[in-house]
């Protein structure tokens, strides 16, 4: 056997090592994210932040009001003292997501004092570290991330890097949650996204569509 064709083996041998390990990284990571939309963790917590979505002139989108439906129920249970509502605001716009969110709340019967308006934050890091600075300020440390299934996974490790106690329970209702070919998509790209986050600890929600 020739000096060059050992060199050969080994490169391939590297290359297929690679691509082993990098789809075993992305197949667990897709897993991971299929697993934890999966859980419905209703353990008692200080707070629900409800993640921000595209509102219209302060009237929330089908995804925002879905995730807003879901923290009331949260609330009306008892499951959580304090619903935080997210997201800043786009250009043009006269609300901030969180505006909009805490509006609806606030109209569904939800006491004005029990309700805290986090109107920062253009991604899904910017505004976990908001919300971070805000329950540190309120002595609150327990949250339960209100998202959709497929963004839950990556909005719990961002809440928890940011300093909280951070569990999922994710809306199952809503146009992300209807079909599979929408699944399917949203697992692939909250995959990326979260892959992203942890190689390079930068926001993500750029990738592909938004969900917040």
């Amino acid at each position: 056997m020739s000096p060059h064709s050992g060199v050969r083996r080994l490169v391939l041998r590297v290359v297929l090592g690679a691509c082993l390990i990098g789809g075993l990284v992305v197949g667990g990571t897709a897993f991971r994210v299929w697993q934890v939309a999966r859980v419905d963790d209703r353990s008692p917590a200080d707070i629900a932040v409800v993640l921000g979505a595209a509102q219209y002139n302060g009237r929330p989108s089908p995804v925002l009001q879905a995730r807003l439906e879901h923290a009331k129920s949260l609330f009306d249970e008892g499951v959580v003292r304090y619903l935080l509502t997210t997201g800043g605001r786009q250009p043009g716009d006269k609300y901030t997501e969180g505006q909009a969110g805490q509006m609806w709340l606030a109209a569904h019967g939800v006491p004005e004092d029990r309700i805290v308006v986090v109107g920062e934050g253009r991604d899904t890091l910017g505004s976990m570290q908001a919300v971070a600075t805000v329950a540190k300020e309120r002595g609150l440390s327990t949250a339960m991330i209100v998202s959709d299934p497929w963004h839950s996974l990556r909005a719990r490790t961002m809440a928890q890097d940011a300093g909280l106690r951070a569990w999922t329970s994710p809306t199952h209702s809503g146009p992300i949650v209807q079909t599979r070919d929408t699944q399917s998509r949203y697992i692939l790209r909250e995959t990326g996204a979260l892959l992203y986050y942890r190689l390079f600890h930068a926001p993500a929600d750029d990738f592909g569509t938004e969900v917040g």
